[in-house]
Parts: C-alpha cells; structure tokens; sequence
C-alpha cells in the first residue's frame, strides 16, 4: 500500500510542478511598483504552497528547485541568481507555511501559517535583495538600501499577500477534489477537516485580495 501512495504522491507531485512553471510561462508579467519595474508579480508560489500543505516543507524545496531551474534556462534573464532568490522566496513563503500547517492540520493553522509565511518571506528578500540586487542590476548597493522600503517591502507583502489569500480560496477545493478522485488518503477522524470552503474564509481572502489591489492602484497613482 505504501509503494502505491508513494507513486501517488510522486504524480501529484510531478503535477503541481508542472503547473507551477506554467503558471510562470502563461502568465504575463506584472510590474506594479513604478520605482523597480524589475520587480513583476507572478502566481507559482500559489501552486507550490499547496503541495506543502498536502505533503509537508520538504515537497515545497522538491517542486521549488526543479521549477526554478527550469524558469532560468527557459524564459529568465536574471541567470543563477534569479534562480537562488526564486527559491529562496518559495521556501521562505511556502516552507513556513508548510511546517505550521503541519503541526496544525486546520483552519487555524492555514491562515497562522500563511501569514507567518508573508512575514518570513518579506524579511527574508530585503535582506537577499540587499545582497544579491547590487550584483544582478550593476547598482552602487547605496541605490539598493534606497529601494528597499519604498520598493521591494511594499511589492513582496503585495505579492505574498495576494498568493496567500488565493491558496484560501482554492486549496480546499481542490484538495477535497484530490480525495474524491482517490489520488489522496482521506482525513484521519480525529483530523477530519471541513469538507466545504468556510464562508469566513472566503470574505477574509476576498478582502485581502481587494486590499492588494487598492494598494498597486495607489502605488501605480491611479487614484
């Protein structure tokens, strides 16, 4: 029974990682911080964050790595950093997601973890930023400091905020799905978890969501 689920796991695995790196390739890039259009918004860490709360931290690293090399030799110009800061932002975000998840398989412990996850991740890329930006752009590192609060903090709690709120909305949804199509273990009794999208959850995603835009709006001086 083991090797089954073990090959299972290994399909779904395989799965998100492929749409994650299509998620990268579909999807137009959005620059929405006027002062670092380098800076664009794209969706795959919406796709790996699920596979870590459906197989744990480790899964997320798995699907981080290959996805990201495979963004480098394809449609990145940013070489071998882009790669590390792409891997590093997953894993900030998704891995500390992953492991709150983990010990706590509910409601709570989504929405504890995910939020952790912003707060880790933005953190995390001020500092990478600070050291990796300078070398990737050709920039003196006094021009990098000066972007760091007006540019890079407001974009990664932008992104990472609308990537959290999204996994809100589709993570049970499709995880029920998994289970209904047996490619996944039902829930143990004790761990049983909600079988339908908490209406709670869908108003606190939604505003978040809307937060996010309003917020580009203003940085980009629409209204």
């Amino acid at each position: 029974m083991q090797p089954r689920m073990d090959t299972k796991k290994l399909t779904i695995l395989a799965l998100l990682s492929t749409l994650a790196y299509l998620a990268v390739m579909a999807m137009p890039r959005i620059a929405f911080i006027p002062t670092a259009n380098f800076l664009s918004y794209e969706p795959k860490d919406i796709v790996l964050v699920i596979g870590g709360f459906l197989f744990g931290p480790l899964a997320v690293f798995t699907m981080s790595v290959p996805v990201s090399f495979l963004e480098m030799i394809t449609i990145s110009g940013t070489g071998w950093i882009g790669f590390v800061m792409n891997v590093l932002s997953t894993c900030s975000f998704a891995c500390t997601a992953a492991v709150i998840y983990k010990k706590n398989r509910n409601l709570n412990g989504a929405v504890v973890g995910l939020a952790v996850g912003v707060l880790v991740v933005v953190i995390v890329m001020l500092l990478w930023n600070y050291f990796l930006t300078p070398i990737f752009q050709g920039w003196p590192r006094s021009a990098v400091v000066a972007l760091l609060i007006p540019a890079f903090l407001p974009f990664n709690l932008i992104k990472y905020g609308l990537n959290a709120a999204i996994v809100m909305l589709v993570y049970k949804p499709i995880s029920n799905a998994l289970r209904k199509a047996r490619l996944m273990p039902s829930p143990d009794s004790g761990k049983a978890a909600q079988g339908n999208v908490n209406t709670g959850v869908v108003l606190l995603s939604c505003f978040v969501i809307a937060t996010c835009v309003l917020f580009i709006l203003v940085l980009q001086r629409r209204i």
